[in-house]
């Protein structure tokens, strides 16, 4: 079942990707009035620059995680089978 499901993931992922950039904008925007500045942009400060990796970074890793989830948990609710890692036997 995790082979089937493997499509599924990448579309969720997909998803997560262009949402996660809708995000990123959104919270910039509240953040500077100016174009979220890159690594090699020329007179950005260092500051500004981490903070848009840092803003950037937590967006898209949050989320990646929470659409991830909520895919795992609605195959698990449609097919009755979990598509990840499953929780270690007791011993």
């Amino acid at each position: 079942m995790k082979l089937i499901y493997k499509p599924f993931g990448i579309i969720v992922g997909i998803v997560a990707g262009l949402l996660a950039r809708k995000l990123f904008t959104f919270v910039w925007a509240k953040i500077d009035d100016e174009e979220p500045p890159e690594a090699t942009t020329e007179l950005a400060s260092w500051s500004r620059v981490v903070t848009a990796a840092a803003v950037q970074g937590v967006t898209f890793s949050v989320t990646r995680a929470v659409v991830d989830r909520a895919g795992a948990r609605g195959w698990e609710h449609i097919f009755g089978v979990w598509p990840g890692e499953k929780a270690p036997d007791k011993a």
